[in-house]
């Protein structure tokens, strides 16, 4: 089990038991005594008050007016939220975009630096456009839920990335590219990569690719992509 998740399986014990002891929650969570220990120290910094009470009949208690008071969001959580807003303010459709703003400006402050770091590169690498409205968007789908989080590490660590995609006659294919950037044409996403078998860049319709996977083998470096003139950068929306 990952940490994040080990330590909010052990807030929910400590919240619905009262007092857990430290064996009691190792063999809920799966993991040792030493790991759990580290969890709640973990805890603690980031807001919650945990209690122990030593001897027979003791354990850790969560006070229960206890909040966490640092964000535990992920990159590609906060990410979402924000490629969210920039779709709707893109579409025209974003009628509180002033609140909006300033929930999303509170959740980037209360990042750690690194994860603030890593949100910004993801920034860099996302631009809005208008859709043409010849485009056909009748056969539209869902998008594959791990997708953005196969995305961080390819653009964070700029790694190829394997998928199989869909064309619009229904044909499967298997690429392997080198991510660029994230297009937003409301209602349509895309990746724009380069296509080193092509050796040229390529638009995949976000709803269009699946089974997504990192491609460990060997990084790649971050080209100027060609946008048309319409297209521009998320971080200049809101000037």
């Amino acid at each position: 089990m990952k940490a994040r998740l080990r330590q909010d399986a052990i807030v929910r014990s400590l919240r619905r038991n009262g007092t857990s002891t430290i064996a009691d929650l190792a063999e809920k969570v799966g993991a040792s005594r030493r790991t759990v220990l580290r969890d709640i120290g973990a805890l603690r910094d980031e807001g919650f008050v945990i209690h122990s009470e030593p001897g027979r009949g003791g354990g850790l208690q969560l006070d229960p007016q206890s909040v966490q008071t640092t964000a535990r969001l992920s990159v590609a959580e906060v990410f979402a939220l924000l490629i969210s807003v920039a779709s709707m303010r893109a579409a025209g459709n974003l009628p509180f975009s002033d609140l909006a703003d300033a929930g999303l400006a509170k959740i980037e402050a209360a990042l750690p630096s690194d994860k603030l770091r890593d949100l910004r590169r993801f920034l860099d690498c996302l631009h809005v456009g208008q859709l043409a409205p010849q485009v056909d968007i009748s056969d539209l789908r869902a998008m594959d839920p791990t997708l953005l989080p196969a995305f961080e590490a390819a653009f964070l660590q700029r790694r190829r990335l394997r998928f199989q995609y869909r064309d619009s006659k229904g044909a499967i294919t298997h690429r392997n590219v080198e991510p660029q950037a994230m297009l937003i044409l409301p209602p349509l996403w895309y990746l724009v990569a380069w296509d080193p078998a092509r050796e040229a860049f390529r638009h995949f319709r976000m709803d269009r690719i699946s089974a997504p996977e990192i491609d460990d083998s060997a990084t790649f470096q971050r080209r100027h992509v060609p946008f048309e003139d319409h297209v521009r950068p998320v971080r200049d929306l809101s000037r």
